[in-house]
Order: structure tokens, then sequence, then C-alpha cells
């Protein structure tokens, strides 16, 4: 099982559908006692919040966002945790909106020391 994700803070290796979450969004994340949240926002999101639970290297989350033009959405995604060769981590996601149309699937990575 990969380890903690509590502290880490993740990026999309790719942009997702225009408005939505993209590469310049910033998850930051935390977890307690098979409890995982984080905060994000960039890109179109001004904010947004995340909560659910992890078992083993499976999370299971309801994510909520405000974007730029004012609109708010919600949705559920379940992920996998995934130890890069670098030690880095990276979520492979399975979403769907649950406020509107839509369902895909995600790439986040945990971000270097850089900055990135």
């Amino acid at each position: 099982m990969a380890g903690s994700l509590d502290g880490l803070v993740l990026a999309p290796v790719a942009d997702q559908a225009p408005g939505q979450v993209g590469t310049r969004t910033r998850f930051a994340y935390h977890e307690r006692d098979g409890g995982i949240w984080a905060e994000y926002a960039g890109g179109d999101v001004v904010r947004g919040y995340l909560v659910g639970t992890r078992e083993g290297d499976r999370l299971d989350f309801r994510y909520v966002q405000l974007k730029q033009d004012g609109t708010t959405s919600s949705g559920h995604c379940v992920s996998t945790v995934v130890e890069l060769p670098d030690g880095r981590v990276r979520l492979e996601e399975t979403w769907e909106w649950e406020s509107q149309q839509g369902s895909g699937t995600s790439v986040v990575e945990q971000l270097t020391g850089s900055g990135d």
C-alpha cells in the first residue's frame, strides 16, 4: 500500500473539459484514521473541497466546487493510489458529476518540491 496522502500536493497531468479542473488546479490532501479530505483551487476552480474514506489503496469521496463563473457543482469519485517509480504518488480517478451530466477518468500526481 502506498504511504499517507497527508500533506501532499497533487495536480492533474492533463486538462479536463473547459471550465473544470485542469493542470493549474492544486489539491492539498489530508489523511487521518481512514478519512481523507482536500482543498483545491486553480484555473477555473475558485474553491473546491473533497471528503471521503481510504481503504487500502482505494479512495472513495464526494467533491464540491465553486467556479470562476459563480456556479457550483458536485460529484463522486473513486481513485486508486499508485506509487510511482520515483516515490511520488499518483491517483487514477474515475468520477461522475451528481449535480449535472458527465463522467470520466483523470490522473493527478504529486508535485515535486520545485513548486511546479
